[in-house]
């Protein structure tokens, strides 16, 4: 892998959980005091012994910044490890480099929160060279006690050499010992959302439709307590009922939804406009340059914790969790489905070929999508976390649907016939609550908790 001048995690949105989203990073015992972000206290710093001379590890943490006081190892592969004393939600590391404005140096980032299992937070990166004080490094927030620099020489020499260490983050409570959420932030604190806005059932700017709050007000700590929120437990909470407002007149039903923004603030990029959106790797390379992102991967675990029960019999208990979008039509709506007399839900995908292309094609993970399906034997409870996975690569789109005592549930569709091989289908993202019931009780409505969520794309 090329060096890339601080580079960093692909755009990725997750819960606590750094740049890998295969694994949590939590501690059940961390105990914390306050939820701004403040420079945590740095309990120790350690190398493997092979500092050179008086140049020691915890040289970095006294405060001092005048040259005499630095740590220095020579060589690759080389780390020092800062302790934190017990787990916080980290943001940022502040490094002030030796001579940093006469050189670049070469580093990783990784953290743990037991000193054994370590999450690769930053890799091959270099440092930005342009002055003699701190290099303010951020990271995807992540839990962790542990935060490992890991050099590999400079571009003058092979010394690794570091002055002084700062690093921030949140220190509150984690009450969510899996995923590493606080009940006592908002959600754009507990998840990276930069590159979302999310869709609310009411209007209050008197548009006639539902109300959009952008990536910069989203990500400012908002919350509505009827319908977006941080649940006791830290989730993400999504509620959506019947009647309410709708994202426009061509929209059949309400929604409490994120619809993914690859433009992350940057309002001169229009909403429709190819860079705020992505495309299949299957259209003309000459047009993938074009997009925000090129074919993508969108994960999420969460509970559903309520469904309608009122209505007409082919809408009742049914809620879209998780969807690819496109300008005009749905690659892809992943829904969840409970019948009232069941004590189990279904999953199953809808694929929709563009305009012109064929039918909506309909394709069951777990139960089935019937309206009198019987209690599903391997069906996901209501408030049973489970796990999916939407990706595209090209044509091939791949849903998975993972839980804890179950083997992974797969289906591929081949969209090679669908229509979407062509630059004027951009795609985004959307994950939440999509009702699926417009003839309920007003009031009726469903809910769901997200504990992590991530959003990928090859050239972001």
């Amino acid at each position: 892998m090329s060096r890339n001048a601080l580079i960093f995690c692909p755009l990725i949105t997750l819960a606590l959980t750094g740049c890998d989203s295969s694994s949590s990073s939590t501690d059940s015992n961390a105990t914390y005091s306050s939820s701004s972000i403040a420079s945590l206290s740095i309990v120790s710093a350690s190398d493997d012994g092979l500092y050179s001379d008086d140049y020691n590890p915890s040289n970095t943490i006294d405060g001092d910044i005048t040259e005499e006081s630095r740590w220095v190892s020579s060589g690759t592969d080389n780390a020092i490890t800062f302790d934190l004393g017990e787990s916080y939600k980290v943001t940022s590391i502040e490094v002030y480099w030796y001579n940093s404005d006469e050189r670049n140096y070469y580093f990783d980032v990784t953290s743990s929160t037991d000193n054994s299992e370590w999450t690769t937070l930053l890799s091959d990166q270099i440092s930005d060279g342009t002055g003699d004080d701190y290099e303010t490094i951020d990271i995807t927030d992540t839990v962790a006690q542990y935060i490992t620099i890991t050099g590999q020489g400079n571009s003058v020499d092979s010394d690794n050499s570091i002055v002084e260490v700062i690093i921030n983050g949140y220190s509150t409570e984690i009450n969510d010992s899996d995923y590493g959420l606080s009940a006592s932030l908002t959600p754009s604190e507990n998840f990276d959302l930069t590159d979302w806005y999310v869709s609310i059932p009411i209007d209050e700017d008197n548009s006639g439709t539902a109300d959009s709050i952008y990536e910069a007000e989203l990500n400012n700590g908002y919350e509505n307590t009827d319908y977006f929120y941080t649940g006791d437990d830290g989730a993400m909470v999504f509620v959506c009922p019947v009647d309410g407002y709708k994202t426009s007149t061509n929209t059949s039903y309400t929604r409490t939804e994120l619809r993914e923004m690859l433009r992350s603030g940057d309002t001169s990029i229009s909403t429709k406009s190819d860079a705020n959106n992505w495309a299949f790797s299957s259209i003309e390379l000459d047009d993938q340059e074009d997009f925000g992102g090129i074919d993508g991967v969108l994960t999420a675990t969460l509970a559903v914790n309520h469904v309608t029960s009122t209505g007409d019999d082919y809408q009742i208990g049914r809620v879209i969790i998780g969807q690819i979008h496109a300008a005009s039509n749905e690659p892809a709506r992943l829904y969840y489905r409970l019948l009232p007399d069941n004590t189990k839900g279904s999953i199953y995908l809808a694929h929709e070929p563009a305009e012109g292309y064929g039918d909506e094609q309909w394709y069951t993970l777990i139960g089935s999508r019937s309206d009198d399906a019987s209690d599903p034997s391997d069906g996901i409870e209501l408030n049973e976390k489970f796990s999916y996975r939407i990706e595209v690569e090209g044509d091939l789109l791949t849903v998975t649907i993972s839980r804890d005592g179950y083997d992974d549930v797969t289906k591929e569709v081949n969209m090679s016939d669908s229509g979407y091989d062509d630059s004027d289908n951009y795609m985004y993202f959307k994950a939440g609550v999509y009702n699926q019931n417009n003839t309920g009780d007003d009031d009726d409505y469903v809910q769901a908790s997200f504990y992590s969520l991530s959003n990928s794309h090859d050239n972001d």
